[in-house]
């Protein structure tokens, strides 16, 4: 008899938990969109029945916010308080970004669904910190935080939705843009090359600049503390 006997036993699946369930969503929605999301895709996503599920999540909207918590659990909050409020809210906003493009369309969900406060909270803490470095009072800095987060959000939109635009444009500009008046459209067929081509990269940082900087104009509350 042969000493090595190979066994057929299969190996054991991984231990179902509520973070396995959230990662299978948040993949599930990256690739599909939130509509295709149900509880019965993610337990064939996982290859378990779907009541097995509910040991973890109680109902799709409790994934959901686990998606939400997910996504913000994900944000980089590296921060230097010794560092000019202008570098952390620069570092701040990339952060968000980053994970918005990393997200894009698990984002939808962080905008509509709740997220645990305390995690919640984290980056709105760390915005009012910097501006309360800056030296701005309280009512500013709660404008200037909500400033960077839509323009993290907002800069995140417009490249998804946006440049999509400027792409359908761009793809059909030798028929259409060769047709317009140019009294008309003076300002378009002068810069249309510069229309054509776009870098997200530097439009979001040139935006953030300017942002930054009228940031930083706004009259001061009280001495800066740093």
């Amino acid at each position: 008899m042969n000493g090595d006997v190979t066994s057929d036993t299969p190996a054991p699946r991984p231990v179902l938990t509520r973070a396995r369930i959230v990662q299978a969503a948040v993949g599930l929605i990256e690739r599909e969109g939130a509509d295709a999301l149900s509880m019965r895709r993610v337990a064939a996503e996982l290859g378990v029945a779907v009541m097995s599920l509910y040991n973890h999540v109680p109902n799709k909207g409790a994934l959901l916010e686990g998606v939400a918590e997910h996504v913000i659990a994900g944000l980089e909050l590296e921060d230097d308080p010794s560092e000019p409020w202008q570098t952390r809210a620069r570092a701040l906003v990339r952060a968000f970004r980053k994970v918005a493009h990393d997200y894009p369309r698990c984002m939808t969900i962080v905008l509509t669904h709740k997220i645990d406060t305390q995690l919640g909270l984290r980056p709105a803490e760390r915005a009012l910190a910097l501006a309360d470095a800056a030296g701005f009072d309280g009512p500013t800095s709660v404008r200037i935080m909500r400033a960077l987060m839509a323009y993290a959000l907002g800069a995140q939109l417009r490249e998804t939705g946006v440049v999509k635009t400027l792409d359908n444009l761009v793809e059909t500009q030798a028929e259409s843009w060769a047709k317009l008046d140019a009294a008309e459209f003076p300002h378009v067929v002068a810069l249309s090359e510069e229309l054509a081509s776009h870098d997200p990269e530097t439009d979001f940082e040139f935006g953030l600049d300017l942002l930054i900087t009228a940031l930083d104009a706004l009259p001061r509350g009280r001495s800066q503390s740093r």
